[in-house]
């Protein structure tokens, strides 16, 4: 049998039986949408992420879009994305009324690059998305704007003292810390923020019934909450895992490229890059993956908010390669793909 590169069965499996328990608490309770498993998940994730305030919602891209409205992003503001990341990170902008300016990332690191973000500034620039790509930390730049941080990949790699308004996560099943559906959250240390949040993600409705903004319905389900909570106990153990796969990678192969190594990163994925990556692909005994085949710039949806080419971003797109990399991976496993590594 192959090696996959995440096995979310085998997720689900480890977390049992306290997952069964879990979901059948909130079946027998009878609450199933912002009750008492969505409280305590937000104040035990704040405190996992070292800040004051969580807020859950339904997916990580409405997380960020919320967040940006929070921040008073709307019509005819731009907020600075890179150009390299998942869509949902330019789409929430889109969906906040702004525009996204793409930018271009590291060559070693794959993240924002602060030069390439300063220089993309202009007089209608309103905030700044730095993305924690592949687990690893992004450096926050110093623009004199808001800076919301994009951390759907980065649970645990995050610094709490960092000058950002919020942080944005994903608990898309696949990752470091993912349920059994979608959700997201928005944490911070600004409870204004953290209240409009609150607001933004349930139409608004006050208790007479009053809802003072038009906004819409992207509320977190109490099952996903009450999983959520089971996995955050195994996370600092899984992260460990994670860290101790990449190493072992990296020892086995030297001789590959890998980004510059970091204590911080929580290796949401193990990514390697290679010039032909179709035929090395092919000649691996293990499976891989690619994250991501192509750059927001070449993204036919987003081609009208290319304004410049992000070269380092598209050579990102073209050599990136995602090997397997998940806590319940097995030590034999471990072995062979280092093994089809050399």
């Amino acid at each position: 049998m192959r090696v996959p590169v995440v096995d979310l069965a085998r997720r689900a499996a480890a977390l049992e039986p306290e997952l069964s328990a879990a979901i059948a608490r909130v079946v027998d309770r009878g609450v199933f949408l912002l009750g008492p498993e969505t409280e305590a998940f937000e104040e035990e994730f704040a405190a996992y992420c070292g800040r004051r305030h969580a807020v859950a919602v339904a997916s990580g891209a409405e997380a960020l879009r919320l967040a940006l409205r929070a921040m008073g992003v709307g019509p005819g503001d731009e907020v600075i994305v890179p150009a390299l990341t998942a869509v949902p990170t330019a789409a929430a902008v889109v969906g906040a009324g702004a525009t996204p300016v793409l930018v271009d990332v590291t060559a070693d690191t794959a993240v924002l690059d602060p030069a390439a973000a300063a220089a993309a500034v202009t007089d209608r620039t309103r905030a700044v998305v730095p993305v924690h790509l592949y687990g690893r930390r992004a450096p926050l730049p110093a623009l004199g704007l808001p800076v919301l941080e994009d951390a759907a990949q980065a649970h645990g790699a995050t610094d709490p003292t960092a000058p950002s308004a919020a942080a944005a996560y994903s608990f898309y099943p696949t990752k470091n810390l993912g349920g059994i559906g979608d959700g997201g959250a928005v944490v911070t240390d600004d409870a204004d923020l953290a209240d409009l949040v609150r607001r933004l993600r349930n139409h608004d409705r006050g208790d007479d019934y009053d809802h003072a903004l038009v906004t819409g319905n992207a509320r977190l389900s109490e099952i996903e909450a009450a999983a959520l909570r089971v996995g955050l106990r195994r996370l600092p153990a899984d992260t460990a895992r994670r860290r101790e796969v990449a190493a072992a990678y990296r020892a086995a192969a030297p001789d590959l490229w890998w980004p510059p190594d970091d204590p911080h990163h929580v290796y949401h994925l193990c990514v390697t890059r290679v010039a032909d990556r179709e035929a090395w692909r092919a000649a691996r005994p293990f499976d891989t993956g690619i994250h991501y085949s192509r750059a927001l710039t070449h993204q036919t949806g987003y081609l009208p908010y290319v304004r410049a080419a992000c070269p380092e971003a598209e050579a990102w797109a073209a050599e990136t390669v995602s090997l397997p990399c998940f806590p319940e991976i097995t030590d034999d496993e471990i072995e062979a793909v280092c093994r089809g590594l050399q």
